[in-house]
């Protein structure tokens, strides 16, 4: 039976890091993002609020910096060769992040058949304005996911979600498989496998079988 892997990005396939903390290091703004982080915590400012901010921050933004970010990040070794071997089993890969698209979109050059990210205008960005209408909540990756379901003529019930914190929640609360992929406290007691490490072959064996 084939299945539809779903991968979040920021802290899963990113081992510790997230596509905003690469850019920031890329553009030499971590202490910008990092304050910006503390006041998003600390529950300061909303989603919104922090997606026009960041966009602020990012009207220099080029998309030569968004591959040199893209390519000196620490990615999960074997995210090629899972994708490459879910593809060879005629079975279906996506992400889907909160992150912004201009980003996650770059993993389909990986083998990904779809990557998902909140909507920013194409680069470089020329003042236009941000829409915060096409930003992703942790509830649009259920949405998402049963939008790829219908284009791939799967179920939920087909499902395998990989993830490792709050964002990750709600899908992992409708798919019966799921692996916690240096998960922390708010999807460890969803998850059906848990996985500790940098690679993400080890994880994906956790559910070959299921």
């Amino acid at each position: 039976m084939a299945k539809l892997h779903l991968f979040d990005m920021d802290g899963t396939l990113l081992y510790g890091s997230s596509a905003n903390v690469e850019l920031a290091r890329e553009l030499g703004l971590v202490e910008e993002f990092h304050a910006l982080d503390a006041d998003f915590l600390a529950g300061l400012i909303d989603s919104p609020h922090y997606a026009r901010r960041a966009y602020e921050l990012w009207q220099g933004l080029t998309a030569a910096q968004v591959a040199a970010a893209f390519a000196a990040a620490p990615w999960l070794e074997g995210i090629r060769e899972v994708w490459a071997d879910i593809r060879a089993r005629g079975e279906y890969c996506a992400v889907i992040s909160l992150s912004p698209d201009f980003f996650v979109r770059r993993l389909t050059a990986w083998g990904a058949h779809a990557a998902f990210g909140g909507r920013f205008p194409e680069l470089p960005f020329r003042g236009a304005p941000l829409d915060v209408s096409g930003l992703l909540a942790p509830e649009s990756k259920v949405r998402i996911a049963d939008r790829l379901c219908a284009e791939y003529g799967l179920t939920r019930a087909q499902c395998v979600a990989y993830g490792d914190s709050m964002s990750d929640a709600a899908l992992f609360s409708v798919v019966p498989t799921s692996v916690a992929v240096n998960g922390d406290h708010h999807v460890s007691g969803l998850a059906t496998f848990s996985y500790a490490g940098q690679d993400l072959r080890a994880a994906y064996e956790l559910v070959q079988g299921v």
